[in-house]
């Protein structure tokens, strides 16, 4: 028995999830790695091969892994709860008019909760995970905070996992770049992980084709929505859409129309079936409520302004902003305007690299005064 403890791996099959378990395994931990399927491509009706986290192959490479190390290795069915929640989600989200984000729900509501059961099943002390992030106890709370790699930081899709789940977390890959990880596993002889491409769609959409498949999902789609209006802000009608569920806030290719100008969609109103477009700079507001929240770094902010970099997407680089809690909902007021605030994807507020909270974007809208500097 390990001194350090026993620590339950989520292993994808991918470069991230094995090194962290290679790491773990030299410095101690009894390491017993877990490959979750979720999904079952043949059901999608996608026209692309099966890759990714829950192909075959990538199972297999997860278990190659576990065996030439001799640790034990585990497969789990979790198809039936991923499915129920996450893509009933994503469905419902869309049918809604908000853009959802299936992979910061999955982590905090799917894979945090079938790791913590399983490890609690077999024994396991942790679990542990690939992404790139850190974690530490700090006054009574476990904080993430962004990973060393700033190109490959995860910690925004993190944001939701909770401080009971958070207090058996390890994160190892938090103080690596992505060169030394690849150096790892090649110091090691994992060459075909290094070279194994890597896979950046929604899982249960390996064609990254959405719009197929909701049609797939929702018998008959296609006919409920088609036909809807393309509306000027103020008021013009200027075409018709092929449904308000095929398009996103901020989306400017594929729209169909021709403006004499670059048009974009800066409003979806599902009750009309209408989708308003305007210019670059009509996208652009300043403030937004974000409910269901998950506190981090605090307890709560209530009567408490604080100063943020606030992050509104994955690949967004953040913007300075004031956060303001009112009871279960987060004010968030920017320096300046920013550009396609979608309803439905998740904010995440950070002061410096630790995570203070985040949630799930309602509203955006404008406010008639601006702040010139943020108070300290």
């Amino acid at each position: 028995m390990s001194k350090l403890g026993r620590v339950l791996v989520a292993m994808s099959g991918g470069i991230d999830s094995s090194v962290a378990a290679v790491m773990l395994h030299e410095q101690g931990y009894e390491v017993v790695g877990m490959t979750m399927k979720t999904w079952d491509y043949a059901s999608s009706g996608g026209s692309k091969k099966e890759t990714g986290c829950c192909s075959l192959d990538s199972i297999n490479d997860a278990r190659n892994i576990a065996v030439q190390l001799g640790f034990p290795h585990y497969i789990i069915d979790i198809r039936e709860e991923f499915g129920d929640f996450v893509i009933n989600h994503f469905t419902d989200e869309y049918m809604a008019g908000r853009t959802p984000n299936p992979c910061v729900l999955c982590n905090t509501h799917i894979k945090w909760d079938a790791l913590l059961r399983r490890a609690d099943q077999l024994g396991c002390d942790f679990i542990a995970t690939g992404h790139y992030a850190n974690i530490r106890e700090e006054n009574g709370r476990y904080v993430i905070s962004k990973g060393l790699d700033e190109h490959k930081d995860q910690s925004y899709a993190l944001w939701g996992i909770s401080q009971k789940s958070l207090a058996r977390t390890i994160f190892p890959l938090g103080n690596l770049r992505k060169t030394e990880i690849r150096q790892m596993a090649m110091d090691r002889g994992f060459t075909e992980l290094v070279n194994k491409p890597e896979s950046y769609e929604i899982c249960f959409i390996p064609d990254n084709d959405y719009r197929g498949f909701l049609k797939r999902r929702i018998e008959g789609l296609e006919e409920q929505v088609a036909g809807g209006e393309f509306v000027l802000e103020d008021g013009t009608i200027v075409g018709t859409h092929e449904g308000y569920p095929f398009y996103t806030i901020g989306q400017r290719k594929g729209l169909g129309v021709a403006l004499g100008f670059p048009a974009y969609v800066t409003r979806i109103e599902k009750e009309n079936n209408r989708v308003i477009l305007g210019n670059f700079e009509d996208l652009a507001k300043n403030a937004m409520t974000v409910g269901k929240l998950n506190m981090v770094k605090y307890d709560n902010l209530i009567d408490r302004p604080i100063p943020t970099i606030t992050k509104v997407r994955y690949n967004d680089s953040g913007t300075e902003a004031i956060v303001e809690q009112e009871g279960d909902k987060m004010k968030v007021h920017f320096l300046h305007g920013v550009h396609a605030i979608a309803p439905g994807q998740a904010a995440v507020f950070y002061e410096g690299n630790d995570v203070v909270g985040g949630g799930w974007i309602e509203t955006n809208y404008n406010l008639d005064y601006t702040l010139d500097v943020l108070p300290s």
